[in-house]
């Protein structure tokens, strides 16, 4: 007897294929019949669940590229007292990346190159998620300050914002080099800004400096 797969099922196979589709061709060059022969699926199984390419991109970005950047880069600034420490691991703890993955470049970063230009709908769910990343960091800075970890004097808003910037731009540099070792050396650099954002009190009584401490050199 052949079991019949749930609706949400197949919703959550095409979801998958399309991603692999946008992150390796970018949303213009997914190609909606290559989709169906990755899942095995009839045009009208996925227009059951997306009335249009643009619909299933949408989807693809709120419920796959969205849900995963939460997972890698912010909900894990709740597991660290400091915040300096925080964003430095999470950013350079990417082991479990592919090779393929770094050619290949961050998808949120990559639709924001490509459609931001031409697509509103793209544009505007691209800039709530860069705006929710950015207040995530930025109130990691803040408790960071309460904390007498963070230096008090500095705008947690702008540190944010360029911290932000640079990780973006260390995985666009990343894929155009197609060699990760350039995140790596862009990881390093991260460092030394963070280091600069240490409180004075926090500097004098060597709390929880693991920077230069636990970092092991990149070969």
């Amino acid at each position: 007897m052949t079991t019949k797969s749930k609706p949400e099922d197949t919703r959550l196979k095409i979801l998958n294929a399309a991603f692999k589709e946008l992150h390796k061709h970018g949303y213009q060059g997914m190609r909606i019949d290559q989709v169906l022969k990755n899942t095995d699926l009839k045009k009208g199984a996925l227009y059951y669940h997306f009335s249009s390419k643009q619909e299933l991109g949408y989807a693809v970005l709120e419920e796959q590229i969205q849900k995963n950047m939460y997972k890698l880069w912010i909900e894990p600034l709740n597991n660290f007292t400091d915040p300096l420490e925080a964003i430095h691991s999470i950013f350079t703890d990417r082991d479990q990346w592919s090779k393929e993955f770094f050619n290949l470049g961050c998808p949120l970063n990559n639709l924001a190159q490509e459609m931001s230009p031409i697509d509103e709908g793209f544009r505007q769910r691209i800039e709530k998620i860069f705006q929710n990343w950015q207040a995530a960091i930025s109130d990691a800075l803040k408790k960071g300050q309460e904390q007498g970890i963070v230096d008090h004097s500095i705008n947690t808003d702008d540190c944010a914002c360029f911290i932000l910037t640079s990780m973006e731009g260390a995985l666009g540099m990343t894929k155009n080099h197609q060699n990760k070792e350039v995140f790596y050396s862009c990881g390093r650099e991260l460092k030394r800004y963070l280091d600069t954002l240490r409180s004075k009190e926090c500097i004098t009584s060597g709390f929880n400096l693991p920077l230069d401490s636990t970092e092991a050199p990149i070969k």
